[in-house]
C-alpha cells in the first residue's frame, strides 16, 4: 500500500432495484469499479446472492475476475463468499487461482450466507449455517498452509487426502475476513485463526457503540488459540452519500433510499433483525449512516474512530443506487478528493509548507519585493507604486502585480 492511515472501498452487495435493467447494473457495477480505480480507492468487496431480486450477483469471483482486467491497483474481495453453500476444497481453488490471475489483488471475504431464502432453496436448515462456515473455513485454512493433506468428513462435506493445485501466489495466503453483523459468532472465528473482520453491523442502529466489544471478543478468541489480531485487518461498513452541502447530500439520496428500505428490506426481507423502519433519518442522528458535506462526513469518520476504541483498517461504503448514477460517482469523487487525504496522511507536509510561507512571507519573502524593485530601477523604468509602497511597509500585498 503506498499511503498511510485508512483504506477505503466499497462493499457491492449489490442493491439494484428490481425494475432496473440487470444487464445494465451489472456493467455499471464493473464501470464503478473501474472508476474507484482512477479515483485512488483501495478495496472493493463484492457480494453472493441467489434470490429476493435486488442483490443480483450470484457469482462474485466471476466479476472480480472481470474488474481484475480492467483495473490497476484496487484490491479486489467477495463480501462475502457464503461459505455453507460451497465445497470447501472448490474455494481453496477458486481463491487460489484468482489470486494468480490478480498478481494478489483477490481476497476472499466469509460469512454464513445472509438471506434465508438463498438456504431454503439450497436444502440448509438455517441454524446450521454459522457451524457450516465455521467447519468450512477450518478446511480451507488447512489447505492453504500448503502442508498434510487434508481430511475431513462432516455432515455435509468430505476431504479425503485434499491437497490444493497451486500455492497461492500471495504468501502465505491471499487477505481473508469474516463478516460480522452485531452477534459474538462471526468474531470468533475470526480470532480463532487471526483473521480479519468486515463489520456490517457497524451501519445498523447501535452498531457503531458495539463495535469495539466484537474486536474484544475476536482478540479473546485469538489468544485462545494462539493467534493475534491487526487491526489493519478490520474494516467498517457504512452508507455514505457526498455532495457539497449537508441538506443537497440527503435531497439526492432520500427518493432511493426509501424504495430500497420500503421495497427490499421491508416488502421483500420483512426487515430482518436490527434494521429500523427509518434507516436514513437514525443512522445519520446516530452516527452510523454518513450523508453529508465532506466536513460533516469526516467529523463521523472521526467519531468512529474514536467509538472503536483503539482505531480500524478500513471504512467501506455500503454501496447503493439510493441517488442517481451521476451523483454516485461524484459522491465518490468528493469524498476521493477532500475526506480520503484526511485520513490518508497526505496532506501533513502540503498544509505545513503553505503555513510556513504564510507565517514567513514578510521575513522570507521581502527580499523578493525589492529584486523586483531593482529589476525596474536597473531597466530605467518608473517603479510601480505597489513595490516602493510595500517596500518601504505600507502596505502587505499577499500576490505580485499583475503585469
Amino acid at each position: 500500500m503506498a499511503h498511510h492511515g485508512l483504506r477505503f472501498g466499497i462493499f457491492l452487495a449489490p442493491f439494484h432495484r428490481v425494475g432496473d435493467n440487470p444487464t445494465l447494473a451489472l456493467r455499471r457495477d464493473i464501470e464503478m469499479i473501474e472508476w474507484l480505480d482512477h479515483l485512488g480507492y483501495d478495496e472493493a468487496w463484492i457480494g453472493e446472492h441467489h434470490s429476493a431480486g435486488w442483490e443480483i450477483i450470484a457469482a462474485p469471483e466471476l466479476m472480480i475476475a472481470a474488474a481484475a482486467e480492467r483495473t490497476k491497483h484496487i484490491m479486489l474481495g467477495t463480501g462475502v463468499t457464503s461459505l455453507p453453500y460451497h465445497h470447501p476444497l472448490l474455494v481453496a481453488q477458486r481463491f487460489v487461482q484468482l489470486d494468480h490471475m490478480t498478481r494478489g489483488r483477490a481476497m476472499l471475504g466469509c460469512g454464513p450466507g445472509a438471506l434465508t431464502s438463498d438456504a431454503y432453496m439450497l436444502g440448509i436448515d438455517p441454524t446450521t449455517q454459522r457451524r457450516r462456515m465455521d467447519e468450512s473455513l477450518d478446511a480451507i485454512m488447512a489447505l492453504l498452509a500448503c502442508e498434510a493433506p487434508v481430511t475431513v468428513k462432516t455432515d455435509w462435506f468430505e476431504l479425503r487426502e485434499a491437497r490444493l493445485h497451486l500455492r497461492p501466489y500471495t504468501d502465505p495466503h491471499f487477505q481473508i475476513a469474516v463478516a460480522s453483523t452485531l452477534t459474538p459468532a462471526a468474531p470468533v472465528v475470526a480470532g480463532k485463526h487471526g483473521l480479519g473482520m468486515l463489520s456490517l453491523g457497524a451501519g445498523l442502529p447501535g452498531g457503531p457503540e458495539a463495535m469495539a466489544g466484537q474486536w474484544r471478543i475476536a482478540e479473546e478468541s485469538a489468544a485462545k488459540h494462539g493467534k493475534v489480531m491487526n487491526r489493519r485487518d478490520w474494516r467498517l461498513v457504512v452508507n455514505v452519500h457526498v455532495a457539497e452541502e449537508d441538506e443537497l447530500a440527503l435531497r439526492q439520496v432520500k427518493i432511493g433510499e426509501r424504495l430500497e428500505t420500503a421495497g427490499y428490506f421491508e416488502d421483500a426481507l420483512g426487515r430482518p433483525p436490527g434494521r429500523s423502519e427509518d434507516p436514513l433519518r437514525e443512522g445519520v442522528a446516530s452516527g452510523s449512516t454518513l450523508v453529508g458535506s465532506p466536513d460533516l462526513v469526516a467529523r463521523g469518520i472521526e467519531r468512529l474512530i474514536r467509538l472503536s476504541d483503539g482505531g480500524f483498517g478500513g471504512l467501506m461504503f455500503r454501496a447503493h443506487d439510493w441517488a442517481s448514477r451521476e451523483e454516485t460517482w461524484r459522491s465518490y469523487e468528493l469524498f476521493a478528493r477532500y475526506v480520503m487525504p484526511r485520513f490518508q496522511r497526505q496532506l501533513d507536509m502540503q498544509t505545513g509548507s503553505y503555513e510556513w510561507a504564510k507565517a514567513n512571507r514578510k521575513t522570507v519573502f521581502s527580499p523578493n519585493v525589492e529584486a523586483l524593485r531593482k529589476a525596474y530601477v536597473d531597466a530605467g523604468k518608473p517603479v510601480p507604486a505597489e513595490f516602493t509602497e510595500r517596500a518601504s511597509g505600507a502596505r502587505d500585498l499577499d500576490m505580485p502585480p499583475k503585469a
